[in-house]
């Protein structure tokens, strides 16, 4: 039978055969409201029992871009905490297409943006000159970043992209496969998205949640990818991966699985081959939809 263990800690266990347990906490929002529930680690499921055979195939979603339209609201809470650090830069909706689409990850862009035009003076003084103190820039801007990200979703500024819901309900109802999630965001940033857009319900549809926090190295880097794989226990070749950009592509086409593209308007321009379809939204009733069924035949399934 399929089980799920619940516990409550800060890092997710991790067992052999692949087992990561679900892990849930309670955080208090800032007006001292009602607590709400916020999923603060990766999720899989193990086989079933007596299986002897990994599942025949997986279906795995990035989350910004794909899941939800999110590029304004990540620019604006960077912009944001700029201000507030006294750090004299501003990223232009124009830059920031720019820069997502060449840097995957909130702290690597910060880090190539530094780089490329000189690290900042802030609130925490003189600009950086050693790895500590920019490491220390970084991980404090980050940090409150990711704050100021997750206000905008609680304020409900954050929707589903059309047809998610709809892809994931099909995906589900087909036997014999698996769906995952794999995000550059930070696990606090993109856990907090799921769990607010997705609900818990939606949320234990999935076998598996990774963030960026969970490699080392983010896209365009496959290891994300490699590493759902590995975990979820189907080769590279039976997963479909859904993604946003070229970035995205990129990281899936390395980790050998197959990709389909759900563009967003600061990708819609993006060179795109090697994907197996290139989709203005996964649509829902009334538009053109992408349905679990064709996406299992492009991968021959």
């Amino acid at each position: 039978m399929w089980r799920l263990v619940f516990t409550f800690a800060v890092v997710a266990p991790v067992f052999s055969q692949g087992f990561v347990a679900p892990i849930l906490s309670t955080s208090s929002s800032r007006d001292g409201s009602a607590p709400r529930r916020a999923r603060t680690s990766a999720v899989s499921r193990p086989l079933q029992s007596g299986s002897s055979s990994p599942p025949e195939w997986a279906v795995i979603f990035d989350c910004d871009g794909v899941i939800l339209e999110s590029e304004s609201l990540h620019r604006e809470a960077y912009n944001a905490v700029f201000r507030e650090f006294a750090v004299d830069y501003e990223w232009s909706p124009e830059y920031y297409d720019e820069l997502q689409n060449k840097v995957g990850g909130g702290k690597p862009k910060m880090r190539y943006y530094f780089g490329e035009n000189g690290w900042p003076k802030s609130k925490l003084g003189a600009p950086p000159e050693t790895d500590q103190e920019k490491d220390l820039l970084i991980d404090s801007l980050q940090d409150r970043k990711t704050d100021i990200y997750k206000e905008f979703v609680a304020n409900g500024t954050a929707v589903l992209r059309p047809g998610v819901q709809r892809l994931i309900d099909e995906t589900k109802a087909i036997s014999g496969g698996k769906m995952a999630i794999c995000s550059a965001s930070t696990k606090d940033a993109c856990l907090f998205v799921l769990d607010n857009l997705l609900g818990e319900e939606n949320l234990s549809k999935f076998d598996l949640v990774l963030a960026g926090d969970d490699v080392p190295r983010r896209k365009p880097d496959p290891m994300i990818y490699a590493l759902a794989s590995e975990k979820l226990g189907v080769p590279p070749e039976r997963c479909m991966v859904i993604e946003d950009s070229l970035i995205g592509l990129e990281a899936a086409l390395g980790a050998k699985m197959n990709c389909v593209i759900t563009y967003t308007g600061s990708t819609e321009s993006q060179d795109f081959a090697g994907s197996l379809g290139v989709y203005p939204e996964l649509g829902d009733e009334g538009s053109t939809q992408v349905r679990a069924s064709e996406l299992l035949k492009l991968m021959g399934v």
